[in-house]
């Protein structure tokens, strides 16, 4: 497609967040078993559901500009999701390694939402008052999955990992 204004740019980003959307389904699963909190593994499963609306959302769209979603692969989430899953395949200490996980999770949702920031806003350029309603909901909703995410990090992951350090600190410098 030869991007020579503003709705094809759209669409092409469009069909880049279908992609990235899609991947996720088959990433978040993987990350909620890989999870040692029980609360990360329900955060991950929640925006499971969520994810599924988000694509819904998106084939709505679509369906409303009657455009086929299909037709890109998301290069920077297939790079996050890689990224992701060696942290699941890493060993160590169950708090150090879900604090990891989290970091990779962030990620992918600080991309997300400068991805629909800007779809949306090229919606709202474009006209499309729909649309607009719906990337701004889906917007909304990874902002909040991010932020749920950091409350686990600052609240529970990251505290039990840093007494993880501590310990093995206290522990080895004991033994000299």
């Amino acid at each position: 497609m030869k991007l020579d204004n503003l709705r094809k740019l759209y669409i092409n980003e469009l069909r880049d967040l279908y992609s990235a959307e899609n991947q996720l389904l088959k990433a978040l699963p993987k990350m909620a078993k890989g999870a040692s909190s029980d609360e990360l593994k329900q955060a991950f499963k929640d925006h499971l559901q969520e994810t599924e609306g988000h694509v819904e959302r998106l084939d709505e769209i679509f369906e409303e500009m009657d455009e086929s979603p299909k037709g890109m692969t998301c290069h920077a989430m297939k790079g996050l999701v890689e990224e992701g899953s060696e942290m699941l395949e890493e060993e160590g200490e169950e708090s150090v390694l879900d604090a990891g996980i989290i970091a990779a999770a962030q990620k992918v949702e600080h991309y997300e939402i400068a991805s629909y920031g800007t779809v949306r806003t090229f919606a709202y350029l474009l006209g499309e008052k729909n649309a607009v309603k719906l990337l701004q909901q889906t917007l909304d909703e990874e902002g909040a999955a991010d932020e749920k995410l950091n409350e686990l990090a600052e609240s529970i992951v990251n505290p039990e990992a840093l007494s993880e350090g501590e310990e093995l600190a206290e522990t080895s410098s004991s033994k000299r």
